[in-house]
């Protein structure tokens, strides 16, 4: 097992500096503002074998490569990311600065350049920026090595303000609220919610893609009747958002704004004897390390752990609570869900 080569804190402030230049990018290319019908950013550049990159995306690549570059002069690092590869055609990782062989990087570094493209490019809601660092141990280098990790908020055209969220493992989470016009920023309370139940807040089984719908609606249904005060279609009592952005889940469940996020994907492919479709991968949960350092409990959606290989193609199921409480209380209704459907625990 190898360790990092310097601090926690060192990582950070890199991985702040790329957050604010992928923000930069990603703003700059958005202007003008047009219509959405005319919104070239929404135009497909090409498929990888983990998404979609749209013409959007294509903006921040140069920004992340050449970030890259100039960090792995310093430290020499494996990236991993969608939409790269390396010398050899192997997508999904890259070794910086050009020629470095994987074994010899200092370590390793997860990104997802923009968490949102769908929403950010038809200037909805806001993208994020998600980074994450680990020692480089190879090709079984997983999401639980993940020692720092830095999210950065990509707002949308009328906003002005732009949240950043960084933790060190063992140190606790942080966030800042910057002024994108005056420069200045102020400290910004990660506080999840303490409710010991769904009733008038939001909780999501998400649901993005057709394919999966109709088992996330069954459980959410099964949630709700077990853990939200039962259902009346006149009078809700829980409240669904469907957030295109595994960051934005995991920033609103830290804020104190959702209660729980379950993306569960993975096990409704098994369930349904799909091939494995759009799932969240490990670059998506690369800043997950924030969520936990901030008092969010992570489950794999069957009792177990959220873990992963950092690489740009397995999918990950993942569920976050806001507290103890919470989890105690919707855990064993999905897991039975599952255990009916022949998923077992684990």
């Amino acid at each position: 097992m190898h360790l990092l080569p310097r601090d926690g804190v060192y990582f950070v402030e890199h991985m702040r500096e790329l957050g604010a230049l992928v923000r930069e990018a990603a703003m700059a290319a958005r202007q003008p503002v047009t219509p959405v019908r005319d919104q070239p950013l929404a135009q497909v550049a090409r498929e990888t074998a983990a998404d979609t990159i749209y013409e959007l995306d294509t903006h921040i690549d140069p920004v992340l490569e050449d970030f890259c570059q100039r960090w792995g002069r310093e430290l020499p690092l494996v990236l991993i990311a969608e939409g790269i590869e390396d010398e050899n055609g192997t997508e999904g990782m890259k070794c910086f600065p050009s020629g470095t062989a994987p074994a010899d990087a200092a370590f390793r570094l997860i990104v997802d350049p923009i968490d949102g493209t769908r929403g950010l490019m038809y200037d909805k809601r806001s993208g994020w920026l998600l980074a994450g660092v680990a020692a480089n141990n190879g090709s079984a280098t997983r999401l639980s090595d993940i020692t720092a990790a830095v999210q950065v908020e990509i707002p949308t055209s009328k906003q002005n303000q732009s949240d950043v969220l960084w933790a060190v493992r063992g140190r606790g989470a942080a966030a800042e609220r910057e002024n994108l016009d005056s420069g200045q920023s102020a400290p910004l309370v990660l506080r999840p919610s303490s409710a010991t139940d769904i009733a008038h807040g939001f909780g999501s089984v998400v649901s993005f893609f057709p394919g999966t719908k109709a088992l996330a609606a069954e459980l959410m249904e099964s949630i709700s009747l077990r853990c939200g005060g039962g259902i009346d279609p006149g009078r809700p009592l829980v409240f669904d958002d469907q957030y295109i952005s595994t960051g934005g889940q995991l920033y609103e469940v830290m804020v104190g704004h959702d209660r729980f996020v379950a993306d569960v994907r993975p096990h409704f492919h098994q369930i349904t004897q799909q091939p494995a479709g759009l799932c969240a991968h490990a670059y998506d949960l690369s800043t997950m390390l924030i969520a936990q350092e901030a008092g969010v409990i992570l489950s794999n959606g069957l009792g177990g752990t959220v873990d992963g290989i950092l690489d740009a193609t397995s999918p990950v199921a993942w569920v976050a609570y806001a507290n103890k409480s919470l989890r105690d209380r919707i855990e064993p209704v999905m897991v039975k869900f599952f255990a009916e459907h022949s998923l077992s625990a684990r």
